[in-house]
């Protein structure tokens, strides 16, 4: 499913200057989670989440990976997480 998304987003969110890091499908407090991690060079506004998700959000429903109902969450890395590394 990764390589699917990553394929179908191409180069759409360069003009936000951030990537996909991870994309992971799970239950997350009983619902059915579709959570896409961004990364940048820089740190990331919340503009910037809100504005990759809107570009995400017709590409995955164009894919239509996912048969059952799922919540979309976009974040940005954290520094811990890129500290962790």
């Amino acid at each position: 499913m990764k390589e699917k998304i990553i394929e179908a987003v191409g180069n759409k969110l360069d003009s936000l200057e951030v990537f996909i890091d991870d994309i992971s499908y799970e239950k997350v407090e009983g619902e059915n989670t579709l959570t896409i991690v961004l990364d940048s060079k820089k740190m990331i506004p919340l503009n910037i989440v809100v504005m990759a998700t809107r570009i995400l959000n017709p590409i995955l429903d164009h894919l239509d990976l996912i048969e059952e109902s799922y919540t979309l969450d976009v974040y940005a890395k954290s520094k811990k997480e890129v500290e962790e590394q």
